[in-house]
């Protein structure tokens, strides 16, 4: 018989994805469902960029493009990492445009590692979203989880990373703000990191890359400057920055993602992407590229008018959360999530008999009987399993309905 790659059969099934289809269901039955497990913004994508697609299509631009993208949509994005990142030395020529961050992850990754490599160790500070970790194996790296705890804000430190540092470390992974923790590095903080790469590529790993998700740079709200890691002179030329405008501008649908690195080795890194794209997707839609530009230069109130918006929901879910006993989270400063500790319930029973025994039946037992989805940690590293992830991405009256039946269902646990 016919069997599947080891590839594809060495891929765990999805918790988010069974969770998410388990809440489609009771909703399709007419069962009212707080759905906090979605990583996406309800707002409208802004007006500019919908309309610089709508006029591109009039005016037939429906062809294929160049596969990473079109030269001025391409400085127009390097443009933005100089004025706003301080990424000094990226050109148009340093930058690829994919099929959504997940897509220049994926493209980043399988040109960075080799199967059987003897340096093929991703570093990856964990609870981490849940798809770096099977790129990363996919890619043939050999996944180093850092663990974090709250106390830390789900931070690693200076320490904890030069210990981890050996011959065959080839990438340092950050994402700041976190997915799924709701919280970030200060500049200070991303400053000595990467005074710790720098002396390890100096000394022990010549070829460790730092690669760092930045999709929600603009939606932070703690007092906290963000700080792009690429900025800093020391490690620049060595660090690879994906970002997209999937968060920050509400265009998930539109599959837009985007690397970038400076000096010659960026250059020999969008070559590589260049090629190995083409033998994927090719171009995204050429008349996606005019909305990119629009988004980028355009819509700067629109995108503050939504952080504005995560800010105050931050607030309101978490004092909400502050307010339930057992459950406990640093307080949120980026991105749009809460990462709870609800292990204080483990060993009890729902009011429906299921016994909760971790983050997975938690989470379903509060599905099934609170009808409230949230994201079982296990999913996000071996350190996440006493947590669930609940994002606030969803009106402020959803917000107090789904921590309203939250409170309820832990206070009924027996």
């Amino acid at each position: 018989m016919p069997r599947l790659s080891t590839r594809v059969r060495s891929l765990k099934p999805s918790a988010t994805l069974a969770i998410a289809a388990k809440a489609k269901a009771l909703t399709r039955q007419g069962v009212p469902v707080v759905n906090f497990s979605l990583g996406e913004p309800d707002f409208e994508t802004p007006a500019p960029a919908r309309r610089a697609a709508e006029r591109a299509i009039e005016a037939g631009q429906t062809h294929y493009a160049p596969t990473i993208g079109d030269p001025e949509t391409r400085a127009v994005v390097a443009e933005k990492l100089v004025r706003e990142n301080g990424l000094r030395g990226v050109t148009g020529d340093h930058v690829a445009i994919s099929s959504g961050a997940k897509h220049s992850l994926y493209l980043v990754l399988h040109s960075l590692l080799d199967p059987r490599d003897d340096a093929g160790d991703v570093l990856l500070p964990t609870p981490s979203w849940v798809s770096y970790a099977p790129i990363s194996e996919l890619a043939g790296g050999r996944v180093v989880e850092l663990p974090t705890t709250p106390e830390s804000d789900f931070k690693i430190s200076p320490a904890q990373l030069r210990a981890a540092i050996t011959p065959r470390s080839r990438v340092l992974m950050l994402n700041t703000p976190s997915n799924p923790c709701g919280t970030m590095y200060t500049p200070d903080e991303l400053r000595a990191l990467a005074a710790v790469v720098a002396e390890a590529a100096r000394t022990v790993a010549p070829e460790l890359i730092i690669v760092v998700d930045e999709i929600y740079e603009k939606i932070v709200f703690g007092g906290i400057e963000h700080l792009s890691i690429g900025s800093i002179p020391e490690v620049a030329e060595r660090t690879v920055t994906i970002n997209g405008l999937s968060k920050a501008f509400a265009m998930t649908g539109w599959r837009v993602g985007y690397a970038a690195c400076p000096g010659e080795f960026g250059l020999a890194l969008m070559r590589g992407i260049d090629a190995l794209q083409g033998q994927m997707t090719s171009c995204i839609p050429a008349f996606i590229l005019p909305a990119i530009r629009a988004a980028l230069k355009e819509c700067g109130a629109e995108t503050e008018a939504m952080r504005e918006a995560f800010a105050r929901r931050a607030r309101l879910i978490y004092d909400l959360a502050s307010g339930i006993p057992g459950l406990r989270c640093p307080r949120p400063t980026g991105a749009f999530y809460i990462f709870p500790d609800v292990s204080a319930f483990f060993g009890k029973t729902s009011p429906g008999g299921a016994a909760i025994t971790d983050s997975l039946s938690f989470g379903a037992a509060l599905l099934n009987e609170a009808h409230v989805a949230v994201v079982p940690g296990v999913e996000f590293g071996s350190c996440g399993g006493d947590h669930v992830r609940v994002s606030f991405a969803c009106s402020e009256e959803t917000i107090k309905a789904g921590m309203g039946a939250i409170a309820r269902f832990t206070a009924s646990l027996r």
